[in-house]
């Protein structure tokens, strides 16, 4: 019987970590393919509008910029996956889970409904960059068949609502530990997408026979106007680039050892170093091809071009890109929504009871009924809210800069001062705290031109 006893043990620990959590099993594979899922998203399309409006010069230096401020962001908070000690610490599942135990609960709040408000406001954006594509395919197809002078219109709406559908069925997946699968999809549509966007711009560039654009960027009527898209620009690539909501969420997946905050910050170079040549690439390839025209998301800037499929096909990869990346953002509020309640009413059985369902096609899976009632209406909201505010650059601008300096740079410093007992007025802190007060004047140099963005835009429609 002793000896029965030990094995079940023994199979007990093959299958779950130390906290009682089913074994993780992420690598550093896995964690990149998380990351680029996550960050090479809607915003890679609009680099080369953001390049043309700072020009030769600040476009390329900005991209580069925030790469190095991203990659020092996601060190200091890959530290924070465990309380105190990096390898035996308390773990935080998440990115409130870190603020709550290294801060307390009073700044718990704040970080929350941020962090919640960038990830809900980053799914409004996928509803529309979605539409946006579907309606760039169908205009591909209508300029080769119908030829250059057809009108080739198409509403939006429609397609926002066959997308929210899909994400309606999608969100059955239980979790991010479950879906790595959709991770690995959407990190080869992004490349997919971005290397044709790119032989795409190469191409129209060769084509023109010269580079266009000028070192200032696109010409406007006034100062006041070419500051505001500056900023606005500033706010479409910070959108573009941190991942900080996310961070620990994808280092909870990871397998120890390593220790998880090892591997994260391998995952990290890795993946910034990827994402900063295409978007190099895309954004300085677009500018070059399109000049002060470059459309404000690069592939439907390429209605005329032939062979009309290869457009298709890049559209058609963002599309299904989006699909996975609409549920890497939506997850983190999924999750933490069905524990607080679970916690909070543990005997409820619509929180808490599940349904054995078997469906064609399909393996068995368990049905919650609060869990689809819940995701069902988190979906039709963003749906809604995207045709209500389909203002592609300007929704990426509000959501970059709300994200860029809270909580991608302000709470990871100050969580890191916390845990590495780093000293008021020490060389470490003043480097750290000048590095936060410049992050977040561009935070709010991009808040401030996309929300002016946002109001002109619709009082033009």
């Amino acid at each position: 019987m002793e000896l029965k006893g030990s094995m079940e043990v023994s199979r007990i620990g093959d299958a779950y970590d130390d906290d009682g959590h089913p074994k993780r099993t992420g690598t550093v594979k896995s964690a990149v393919a998380h990351i680029i899922s996550a960050v090479i998203g809607s915003g890679v399309l609009s680099l080369a509008w953001s390049t043309a409006q700072l020009g030769w010069v600040g476009g390329p230096i900005a991209l580069l910029s925030l790469a190095i401020v991203t990659f020092v962001s996601s060190y200091l908070l890959s530290d924070c996956y465990r309380t105190s000690d990096p390898i035996n610490g308390k773990r935080n599942y998440s990115y409130m889970d870190a603020v709550t135990n290294t801060l307390g609960k009073k700044r718990t709040a704040v970080a929350g409904f941020l962090q919640f408000l960038i990830l809900y406001g980053t799914c409004v954006a996928y509803v529309i960059t979605t539409a946006t594509s579907m309606r760039a395919v169908l205009r591909a197809k209508c300029y080769h068949f119908e030829g250059h002078d057809a009108p080739c219109e198409y509403g939006q709406n429609l397609y926002m609502m066959i997308f929210g559908l899909v994400q309606i069925f999608m969100s059955f997946i239980p979790d991010l530990h479950n879906m790595a699968w959709v991770s690995v999809v959407a990190s080869v549509m992004s490349f997919t997408y971005s290397f044709i966007g790119l032989g795409l711009g190469i191409a129209t560039t060769i084509g023109n026979g010269r580079i266009k654009g000028s070192i200032t960027g696109v010409d406007t009527r006034s100062v006041a106007d070419k500051l505001w898209l500056v900023f606005q620009a500033l706010g479409n690539i910070a959108f573009a680039y941190p991942y900080s909501v996310l961070l620990l969420e994808i280092e909870d997946t990871l397998k120890s050892p390593p220790p998880e905050n090892q591997t994260m910050k391998k995952a990290s170079m890795c993946a910034i170093f990827i994402t900063t040549f295409f978007y190099l690439c895309c954004g300085c390839f677009g500018y070059a091809a399109f000049g002060s025209a470059t459309p404000g998301n690069l592939l439907t800037g390429f209605g005329f071009y032939e062979p009309y499929w290869l457009v298709e096909i890049a559209n058609a990869a963002i599309i299904v890109h989006l699909v996975g990346g609409y549920q890497i953002y939506s997850q983190p509020i999924y999750g933490a929504t069905e524990r607080w309640l679970s916690k909070k009413y543990p005997n409820n059985g619509f929180v808490t009871k599940f349904h054995k369902v078997k469906l064609p096609l399909l393996p068995k899976f368990g049905f919650n009924l609060f869990r689809f009632i819940f995701r069902t209406i988190f979906v039709i909201t963003t749906t809604i809210l995207g045709m209500v505010f389909p203002y592609f650059n300007e929704v990426l601008g509000v959501l970059g800069a709300v994200n860029f300096w809270p909580l991608a740079i302000y709470f990871p410093v100050v969580m890191y001062f916390k845990q590495r007992g780093v000293e008021a007025w020490s060389s470490k802190w003043i480097v750290l705290n000048i590095f936060s007060f410049a992050c977040f004047l561009v935070s709010a140099v991009g808040l401030v031109g996309s929300i002016q963005g946002i109001v002109a835009a619709k009082l033009a429609s």
